[in-house]
């Protein structure tokens, strides 16, 4: 097999075997810690120019399968795996990791020690990285990954370009696409939702014109704080409109409101962390993938509430709006492969539709 280079901006190298695309590639460094779901994490548009390394020791055991992709095209500018599976063994394979990533120019790398590289990881925090062939100086990559700029436009090259309308029998959902997952869109045309998907930097006119029952703020990638419309349409959207928001749409959410985010050292990213619900005292497994979260404190001089919060760090994975019809989470509830332990929270959002619509009915005939 090839030799492949991975070359971290502080100087480290590992040296591993090359698969999928042959091209070189930089990003910043992060890892995933979920046992399943390699296909929804490579198909995850949250990862949108970033090299993932996978700490679950072997990846591509069951194929490729685009029925379980999150989105059409894939994001993420590398992989990282301990072990490769060159020979899957799943009835509903349609190809394996090796070809799909050649097929989307993603460069991947395996042979690498994945544990060595995800502790230095959580010491360091994410680091800017290039994949490359071993005949290229390293100290001219090294000098390179050091002086990389990280793209600032990951939600508008993940959002969707035109709006289109999924029909559906019940509330009038209106999708603000930020670089959504298709679980989303499962969930809530399990719920029997008409939904109309709407590019990012659609304003709170072109919104309300629609005439919407409620407002989901999806999931994507990057900092929050770079895309301001969006923060400026739910500042006028709020109270006229429930909303519901996840992962960036949460974080954008609270900056509408007027809290602050912060970049983590080393993000959430897996199937398995703990958080738990202020209200009830339960703690769910959730599915998490951001580099950026809501600063507690921020949240002191708002109208938001804090309502779930992560067991391993403390930060914030819930809020709710004290005086509108308007909560978001950290995490994903709409998580495949899974767990699947907050799955109602769309259930939540369309109750919260229900009551607003009783309310606005008791108004009008007062």
């Amino acid at each position: 097999m090839r030799k492949r280079q991975l070359v971290l901006e502080d100087g480290t190298i590992f040296i591993g075997e090359a698969f999928g695309s042959d091209c070189e590639s930089n990003g910043e460094v992060v890892f995933n810690t979920g046992m399943t779901g390699y296909q929804e994490v490579i198909t995850d548009p949250s990862y949108c120019g970033q090299i993932v390394t996978m700490t679950y020791p072997i990846v591509g055991n069951y194929g490729i399968n685009r029925d379980d992709f999150e989105t059409v095209t894939p994001f993420i500018n590398g992989l990282i795996v301990r072990e490769v599976c060159d020979a899957p063994s799943n009835f509903r394979q349609e190809e394996n990791l090796d070809q799909f990533l050649k097929a989307h120019g993603i460069p991947g790398i395996a042979g690498v020690d994945s544990r060595k590289l995800t502790k230095i990881i959580r010491k360091h925090g994410t680091m800017k990285a290039i994949i490359s062939n071993v005949d290229v100086s390293s100290e001219v990559l090294i000098d390179q990954a050091k002086n990389l700029l990280l793209s600032t436009d990951q939600v508008k090259k993940t959002s969707t370009v035109k709006p289109y309308v999924v029909p559906g029998r019940g509330k009038r959902i209106i999708m603000v696409d930020f670089g959504a997952k298709h679980g989303i869109l499962r969930e809530l045309t399990k719920r029997d939702c008409h939904i109309t998907v709407v590019p990012y930097n659609y304003s709170a006119k072109e919104i309300l014109r629609l005439k919407p029952d409620g407002l989901m703020l999806t999931n994507g990638p990057g900092n929050p704080k770079h895309v301001p419309e969006a923060i400026e349409m739910i500042k006028v959207i709020l109270g006229k409109v429930p909303i519901f928001g996840i992962c960036l749409g949460h974080q954008l959410l609270a900056l509408a409101c007027g809290a602050d985010t912060e970049k983590m050292t080393f993000g959430h990213r897996g199937s398995n962390h703990p958080v738990k619900d202020l209200k009830n005292e339960r703690t769910y497994l959730t599915s998490q993938n951001h580099s950026y979260a809501v600063k507690a404190e921020s949240l002191k001089h708002t109208a938001l509430e804090l309502t779930q919060v992560a067991l391993n760090d403390n930060s914030v994975e819930g809020i709710r709006h004290r005086n509108y019809p308007a909560f978001s989470v950290q995490y994903h509830p709409e998580a495949s492969p899974g767990p699947e332990d907050t799955n109602d929270l769309f259930d939540v959002f369309l109750q919260m539709v229900e009551e607003a619509q009783v309310k606005r009915g008791e108004e009008v005939y007062a």
